[in-house]
């Protein structure tokens, strides 16, 4: 099956960038091998998404699935396992897509497949019980607003999430992987790291040393015709707002390779 832009992950950056491609007449597949809408979808409270004050991960992300499914977007539920360039076509690359279930072929891709977080070890998931356990201090802190909490990690990221977080709760301890956690500590802050979703592509895109897809601030990647988008870019922040924002840069550079 033929596609002008086949974008791969169905969170933020990817059903933003399926909305303003399928907005600009283009013919748009989007393919989610896990849970469409992201990692988001499991938080209970999001407060920083402008124009809510107050709204579930689950609830926002199945607004914008649905905007971008009635803006004409196809999402496929299916596992990507290579991603070629297939020849030239008009001056341009062109690209094949299988999956676990099919095949396609497109004039530019999108990855947008964002990142895993690294987990607690058995011991501390053990020690944390039935308590809250989050991967976002800026997504999480202010409900736990006048609590103790705690910050699993050791490197820029603990210490960014301990820095944001000691403003707002009353006492914040800070652990290693595998140290006990303390029992008065109403929520665990994990940040051991995350892992980006890019293995499929080490072949297709400039990989930094921590696997992150290499692209400045136009998502333009070292292969010409795919871009990348989202948490899995290369950059220092990642929150809802710059994935979004890099999803609607990302197809307008994918709308500009493909010549309109």
């Amino acid at each position: 099956m033929n596609y002008d832009i086949v974008i791969i992950g169905a969170g933020m950056a990817g059903l933003t960038a399926a909305i303003y491609g399928a907005r600009a007449g283009k013919k748009v597949l989007v393919i989610e091998s896990g849970l469409t809408g992201g990692q988001i979808v499991s938080s209970l409270v999001v407060e920083n998404w402008p124009g809510y004050e107050k709204i579930s991960g689950k609830e926002l992300m199945d607004k914008i699935y649905h905007q971008a499914n009635n803006s004409g977007a196809e999402i496929r539920n299916e596992e990507v396992i290579s991603v070629d360039k297939v020849g030239n076509e008009g001056g341009n690359e062109h690209f094949r897509v299988k999956t676990d279930e099919g095949e396609y072929s497109c004039g530019a891709i999108i990855i947008a497949t964002g990142t895993e977080p690294r987990k607690l070890s058995k011991k501390q998931a053990k020690d944390a019980g039935e308590r809250p356990v989050s991967y976002c201090a800026t997504c999480d802190g202010a409900l736990y607003k006048g609590q103790p909490v705690v910050v699993v990690g050791s490197g820029n990221t603990a210490k960014h999430e301990i820095k944001y977080l000691e403003g707002i709760c009353t006492k914040v301890y800070h652990i290693h992987h595998d140290d006990p956690i303390p029992q008065d500590a109403k929520a665990i802050f994990v940040a051991i790291g995350r892992v980006p979703a890019t293995e499929v592509f080490t072949d297709l895109v400039e990989l930094d040393s921590d696997g992150y897809v290499v692209a400045g601030e136009d998502c333009k990647t070292s292969c010409p015709g795919v871009m990348v988008a989202g948490d899995c870019r290369a950059k220092s922040v990642r929150q809802l707002v710059t994935a979004a924002a890099d999803g609607a840069i990302a197809v307008e550079m994918a709308i500009e390779y493909l010549g309109r």
